[in-house]
Order: structure tokens, then sequence, then C-alpha cells
């Protein structure tokens, strides 16, 4: 069993749809662009703010500094609203046996505002974003949380809901485990080459305990 246990954020600890969509809203409204559904929102989360942003505005690129500005300053204040832990996932971390860390998309500061204001902070070791650290599928954050924590690659287990967790924990040849709550579905991570999954947190025991 591995020492170090990585963790997505967004789709595999907590569920923040429902905030993200809200502050992309705003910023499409006060730029006066057309709403998206909370569904479209959904299919843009994964890969950073920036990302997020520019699916949402498209085909108005010349708009996306405006638009990512407005979208920062309300998640800023409202990304707490409704963003909550996934279920078991407060137990299934309080009985983590394992060195624990966070390796998200999201911007870091973010990240630590959601786990602190969730009382998950103190779980983790480390918290890197996607503004500290190259982007997933980068495996640069996952090797610098390895090197940070004196893991090897096979004391090391990558969880995520995406192919981009995937794809980073094969760049650094670390086992991942692919959660099907989240952001993907069984089937599309069995398609980006998922063999390890779990269908509830308590799945993940065995990985984290």
């Amino acid at each position: 069993m591995p020492r170090l246990a990585v963790l997505d954020l967004d789709g595999t600890l907590v569920d923040s749809v429902d905030d993200l969509h809200a502050s992309v809203s705003h910023a499409l409204a006060s730029l006066g662009l057309p709403p998206r559904t909370r569904e479209e929102v959904r299919s843009f989360v994964g890969e950073g703010a920036r990302l997020l942003v520019a699916r949402a505005i498209a085909p108005r690129d010349e708009l996306l500094e405006p638009a990512l500005a407005a979208w920062r300053a309300h998640y800023a204040v409202h990304c707490l609203d409704r963003t909550r832990p996934y279920p078991g996932i407060p137990a299934l971390l309080a009985g983590a046996g394992r060195t624990l860390a966070v390796l998200t998309n999201k911007p870091g500061a973010m990240a630590r505002k959601i786990l602190d204001g969730l009382g998950l902070l103190p779980r983790f070791t480390a918290v890197v974003g996607g503004d500290e650290a190259p982007r997933k599928p980068d495996p640069t954050g996952l090797r610098e949380l390895m090197v940070r924590t004196g893991a090897s690659p096979a004391e090391t287990v990558l969880v995520g809901d995406s192919r981009h967790d995937l794809e980073t924990a094969a760049a650094a040849g670390v086992r991942a485990v692919a959660v099907t709550w989240g952001l993907s579905s069984r089937a599309e991570l069995a398609r980006a080459g998922a063999t390890t999954f779990a269908e509830r947190a308590e799945d993940l025991a065995p990985w984290l305990a």
C-alpha cells in the first residue's frame, strides 16, 4: 500500500459544480453574454479557471480577461455557498493513516480556502494548485509532492475523477484510482485507461488507511 495518497479536489473530494456555475453565470451576465446551463459548466470543469471561463465565453475570446476577473471576484466570495464534500469523504480522511496531499488544477489559494472552510485542510500535508505547478496532466506537481514527502512512485497513489488525473499518474509512474462519483462516468474513465475504481468513498479506504 502507498505511503502517499494524492487526491484531486473538484469531482473527487468536493462537489463544487453549483458554485462554479453561479460564478460563471455572474461573469457572463456582467459582460452581457448568454448564460450557460449547469451541465455545460460541469463539462467545462477540470482544467483550471482560465479554461473554464474560456469555454464558457466561447466564441467571444476577446472577453476572456474581463470575464476571468469577474469570475474570480465572485467565486472568491461564493466558493463555499453550496460546495460540500462528497458523502463519506470527511470520515475517510479522518481515518487515513497515509500522508495525504491535494493536487488540483484549481488555483491553490481557492483550493485551500474551500478545504479550510469545510474543515478538511488540516488532513493534508500539502495542497498544490494549477497556478503553483504546471496543470495536470503535466506530472511536475505530482513529482514535487513525492519529493517533498519522500515517497517513491511505487509508494504513491493518485486518486481522481478525470482522464487528466489518469494521464498524470501514468506520466509519473504511480498507481491511479478512479472515482466514479465525480465529473466523468465509469465508462469514460475506463476508456481513458482506468483499471482500479472506487464507487463510494469507503472503497478508497485501503489506499488511504
